[in-house]
C-alpha cells in the first residue's frame, strides 16, 4: 500500500478525512472568534485592511472590501456584509452614509455608496505593529496579523454569532462600562458578575444565564406601555428581532384569534415606536400579557460561548473569557512598556553619544583620516574616555550614525537643551520602569482611562429584572365557540349549526364525561368525537374547583354506588374510569358544582323497582353523607337493588 497521505483505502476513509478537514476549516477560519481579539478571520482582516488604508479620512467601503480581498480568499459580498455588521455594532467602525437599521431590519446601501474609517477607540486598543504576530496571507504576497493585539474584552462588548460544522457559537453583547469595571475587579482579585446588555434595550430576565455557557438562557421582552385606555405603545424591542418581524408576529397571533387588536401602526424612526390599537372593551393589561405569551414581544435566547484557544474550539463562560482577555491585556501592556523602555534606552544612548561627540569636538579628529575605517577609529578613540558613563557598548552602527550628523546641527548645538532632553528621557525611563514594577496598577489605570474617554455615552440600555412566564391559557382571547352534536356524538368549534356550549380559545383543553362512567381530557379542535349522549362536555380549567356528584350501577346487575370527587391532575387524551371498571357499568346520576356547599346540599330520592318484595321502594340519599375524594375512588354502596329512577327531594322534605 502507498504511503501517500492523499491515498485512501476506501471512499469512506476519504470522506471522513475530507469532512474533518472542511469542518476544521469552517470552525477555525470562518465561524468562531478567537479568544484574544474576539474576532472572526473576516472581521480581523477587515479591520487590518481599514487600518492599512487609514489616513484620517473616510474611505469608500468598496475600496476597503477590495483591499481586504488581498487577505480574505472569499467574495466581496461576504466581506461587505461582515463590514456592515461590524459598523452596526457602533464600536470599531466610524460609519458615514446609510448603514441600514438594526431596529427595522433595513439593509445598508451598496458598498460604493457608504464610507468608513476606524474609530479613535479602535486605533487606541486594537493596533500596534510592534506587538503583533504576523503571518503570510493565503497567497504569500502580504502579511496579516495572527490576532490583533486588542487591549479590551472586545468579544464580550460586541457579542458574536456563528454556525460552523457540528458547532455553533453565540456570545451575547455586554455593557462597555460594566466590562471595564469587571476587568478592574479581576485585576484586584475582587468578585464580579456579568450580564448581557442589548443595543435594542428592552427588559431581560437573566436568572438562568449560567455565565453564557451551553444550557443557559436569557428571556428578553419588549417594553410595552399603556398609552391610554385603548392603545399600547412598544418603545423597545427584544434583541434579535426587528420592528417588522415583531409586527408580523402580532398580526399572525391576531389572525389565529390568540389576541384581539383593532390595528397596528409603525412610527419607528431613530427609536422603536409601535402603536397597538385595542378593540372596545379589551383589557390593556391582559392584552400586554398576551403579547408576551403569543408574539415576539418575548423571546428566549440560548447563549453558547465557544471561542478559539490555541488553535482549537473551547467552551468558556463569559467570566472566564473576561479573566483571560484581561490577563492578555496586561501581557500586551507589559510588552509595550518593555518595547518602550528599550526604545528609550536607545534614545538616551545616542543622545548621550551625540552630546559627547559635539561638546568634545571629536568630529575634528576625523579631519586627518584618509579612509572610512580610519574615520570610525578616530571617533571610537575620541569616545574612549567617556564610555564608562554609557549604559552599553558603542557599536559600529553608533559610529556610523555619528558621522551622519549634519554640520548645521553641530553649529547650533545647545548643551543646556541637550541636557534637558536627556533628563526628560531619564524621567520617562524611570516612569516606565515604575509602571513595569507595578504592572497591575498600571493596567487598572489603563482601563480607568478607557472608561473616562469612551464610556461616557455607553450606559446600560437593558433593564435586568426577574419576571414570571405568562400562562398562555390565562391570557389567550376566547374568540371561538364550542358546539356539541349530541345526536352523532361530536363536539368542536366548526359545528356552528349545532348547540353552542361556551366560549373557548384554540389553546383550551376540553373535558368529556361519558355515560359509561369514563372521563377524558382532549385538545379543542374543529371537530372531535365525544361519544353518544355525553354527560358533560366543557372547557377544562385546572384552576377551577369543581365538585362532582355521581351515582352509578356497577356492571349490568351490580350494586348502586354513590361518590363525590374532584378531577385533579390528568394526562391529555388518556381515558380514566370513574367506576369500578366493570363491564356494563352505567351512570344513573351526574351533577357538578363550583363549591362544596352546593354539592353537599343535594338531597335525592332513590326509587327502587317494584316487585322486589320491598316494603319501602323509596330511599332518601343526602350527598353530605359522602366525603369528597379523588376521581379514582369507587364510592359507597347505596343499595343492592335495581333502581327505577332518581329524583330531587321536595324542598320541604325532612327525613
Amino acid at each position: 500500500m502507498s504511503n501517500d497521505p492523499d491515498q485512501h483505502a476506501s471512499l469512506g476513509a476519504m470522506y471522513s478525512d475530507y469532512f474533518l478537514d472542511y469542518a476544521s476549516y469552517v470552525i477555525l477560519e470562518r465561524a468562531v472568534p478567537h479568544l484574544y481579539d474576539g474576532l472572526k478571520p473576516v472581521q480581523r482582516r477587515i479591520l487590518h485592511s481599514t487600518n492599512e488604508l487609514d489616513d484620517g479620512r473616510y474611505n469608500k467601503v468598496a475600496n476597503i472590501v477590495g483591499n481586504t480581498m488581498k487577505y480574505h480568499p472569499h467574495g466581496d459580498q461576504s466581506i461587505g456584509a461582515a463590514m456592515v455588521g461590524l459598523g452596526q455594532k457602533d464600536l470599531l467602525i466610524d460609519c458615514q452614509g446609510n448603514w441600514g437599521n438594526t431596529l427595522t431590519g433595513d439593509n445598508a446601501a451598496a458598498p460604493r455608496y457608504i464610507e468608513a474609517r476606524l474609530t479613535k477607540f479602535a486605533i487606541e486598543v486594537a493596533f500596534n505593529p510592534k506587538t503583533t504576530v504576523w503571518l503570510p496571507s493565503y497567497d504569500g504576497r502580504n502579511n496579516e496579523p495572527q490576532t490583533l493585539p486588542v487591549k479590551f474584552p472586545l468579544l464580550l462588548a460586541q457579542g458574536v454569532e456563528g454556525i460552523a460544522v457540528g458547532l455553533a457559537c453565540k456570545i451575547l453583547p455586554h455593557n462597555f462600562n460594566e466590562l471595564i469595571t469587571a476587568a478592574i475587579a479581576h485585576l484586584r482579585n475582587e468578585p464580579f458578575e456579568l450580564l448581557p446588555d442589548f443595543p435594542t434595550a428592552g427588559i431581560m430576565d437573566a436568572s438562568e444565564y449560567r455565565d453564557g455557557i451551553r444550557g443557559g438562557k436569557v428571556r428578553v421582552r419588549a417594553r410595552i406601555g399603556i398609552e391610554k385606555k385603548g392603545i399600547l405603545r412598544i418603545t423597545e424591542i427584544p434583541f434579535g428581532s426587528t420592528t417588522g418581524g415583531l409586527m408580523d408576529s402580532i398580526v399572525t397571533a391576531a389572525d389565529k384569534n390568540k389576541i384581539k387588536i383593532q390595528k397596528i401602526e409603525d412610527n419607528t424612526a431613530a427609536n422603536a415606536d409601535i402603536l397597538v390599537y385595542l378593540p372596545s372593551g379589551a383589557d390593556p393589561e391582559n392584552t400586554r400579557d398576551a403579547l408576551y405569551a403569543f408574539t415576539d414581544c418575548e423571546l428566549s435566547i440560548s447563549p453558547n460561548s465557544a471561542v478559539i484557544v490555541d488553535g482549537k474550539p473551547v467552551f468558556l463562560g463569559v467570566s472566564e473569557i473576561l479573566r483571560r482577555t484581561t490577563d492578555r491585556t496586561k501581557e500586551l501592556l507589559k510588552m509595550e512598556l518593555e518595547i518602550r523602555l528599550s526604545e528609550l534606552g536607545e534614545k538616551w544612548h545616542f543622545s548621550s553619544l551625540e552630546k559627547i561627540f559635539i561638546e568634545n569636538r571629536i568630529y575634528r579628529d576625523i579631519e586627518e583620516a584618509e579612509t572610512w575605517e580610519a574615520v570610525l577609529k578616530a571617533i571610537d578613540d575620541g569616545l574612549e574616555p567617556f564610555k564608562k558613563i554609557l549604559k552599553r557598548e558603542v557599536t559600529q552602527e553608533d559610529l556610523v550614525r555619528l558621522t551622519e550628523i549634519r554640520i548645521k546641527r553641530i553649529s547650533k548645538f545647545n548643551a543646556f537643551k541637550a541636557d534637558e532632553e536627556i533628563r526628560a528621557i531619564e524621567n520617562e525611563i524611570e516612569q516606565t520602569e515604575k509602571n513595569l514594577r507595578n504592572l497591575t496598577r498600571y493596567a487598572v489605570r489603563w482601563y480607568e482611562q478607557l472608561g473616562k474617554k469612551y464610556g461616557k455615552d455607553r450606559q446600560r440600555l437593558t433593564d435586568a429584572s426577574r419576571f414570571e412566564r405568562v400562562d398562555r391559557t390565562q391570557v389567550v382571547a376566547a374568540t371561538e365557540t364550542l358546539y356539541i352534536d349530541t345526536k352523532n356524538g361530536f363536539a368542536g368549534t366548526s359545528l356552528k349549526k349545532e348547540e353552542a356550549l361556551e366560549k373557548c380559545s384554540m389553546l383550551d383543553d376540553i373535558i368529556v364525561f361519558s355515560a359509561d362512567g369514563t372521563m377524558k381530557v382532549t385538545k379543542v379542535a374543529d371537530k372531535f368525537f365525544v361519544g353518544p349522549r355525553p354527560l358533560r362536555v366543557a372547557v377544562f380549567r385546572k384552576e377551577e374547583d369543581i365538585f362532582y356528584s355521581m351515582i352509578y350501577r356497577d356492571g349490568r346487575n351490580g350494586n348502586i354506588m354513590a361518590k363525590r370527587f374532584t378531577v385533579g391532575g390528568i394526562t391529555r387524551d388518556k381515558e380514566y374510569d370513574l367506576t369500578k371498571g366493570t363491564k356494563g357499568s352505567k351512570v344513573l346520576y351526574f351533577k357538578w358544582h363550583t363549591s362544596n356547599e352546593e354539592s353537599s346540599a343535594q338531597m335525592l330520592m332513590i326509587h327502587m323497582k317494584s316487585g322486589l318484595g320491598l316494603r319501602n321502594l323509596v330511599r332518601p340519599l343526602h350527598f353530605a353523607e359522602f366525603g369528597i375524594k379523588g376521581r379514582g375512588s369507587q364510592g359507597n354502596i347505596v343499595t343492592k337493588h335495581s333502581v327505577e329512577k332518581i329524583l330531587f327531594a321536595p324542598k320541604d322534605y325532612t327525613p
